[in-house]
């Protein structure tokens, strides 16, 4: 099993980018995005790679962040979704829009990506909220936004998710609801409408 790989940019193509490491060529499938933030040819790279073994090929998918990596991990957990069609939702979405998609039952939006229709949008959701959580969404765990060091599990998902779908409810997008919560200075003892009144007031800034 290859974790990551880390060399230099021989090539970038819209779907992949080949590593020399070491005098060797890694051909890794990446996402649109990825392939967009590549780094020029000769410059050093981490990629964070997953294999998928079949009867006919070995291919590498990678991804520049380890968070993306784990999200791509979840979505190929959900029957009916391979490794290429999990690519194109992180081509279509980044890792916080699919927990934002997930969370706020916003089946439209994963459905953007290449080869996903409703119907497996509608399966993503289902079966990744047990699999994603909100609070990996917001920065350092939640360990900078809480007064008193207390970590975010403290908060319960369910406050947060609601604060969120109150936000897309009214017509905020799940980017902006990410915003706005992220700066939200979150403590232990906060209900969902402390949350959202202090979102509210942050939306723009």
């Amino acid at each position: 099993m290859i974790s990551f790989l880390r060399g230099k940019v021989a090539s970038v193509l819209p779907d992949r980018v080949i590593v020399d490491v070491g005098g060797v060529g890694f051909q890794i499938l990446v996402s649109i995005r990825d392939a967009a933030d590549m780094p020029p040819a000769g410059s050093e790279v981490k990629i964070h790679t997953y294999m998928s073994v079949s009867e006919d090929a070995i291919r590498l998918y990678g991804f520049l962040s380890q968070d993306d990596l784990n999200v791509y991990r979840s979505l190929i957990s959900v029957s009916g979704v391979g490794p290429k069609a999990a690519l194109g939702i992180l081509g279509t979405l980044s890792a916080n829009d699919v927990r934002f998609a997930v969370f706020s039952d916003d089946d439209k939006a994963l459905s953007k990506a290449p080869g996903i229709g409703a119907k497996t949008a509608k399966k993503l959701i289902l079966e990744l909220k047990d699999k994603l959580k909100l609070e990996d969404a917001l920065p350092g765990s939640g360990e900078s936004l809480l007064s008193g060091g207390d970590h975010a599990s403290s908060v319960a998902d369910a406050e947060l998710t609601d604060a969120v779908q109150a936000l897309t409810a009214l017509g905020y997008s799940n980017s902006e609801a990410l915003r706005a919560v992220r700066k939200v200075k979150v403590t232990d003892d906060m209900q969902t409408q402390d949350i959202l009144k202090q979102a509210l007031k942050l939306i723009g800034l």
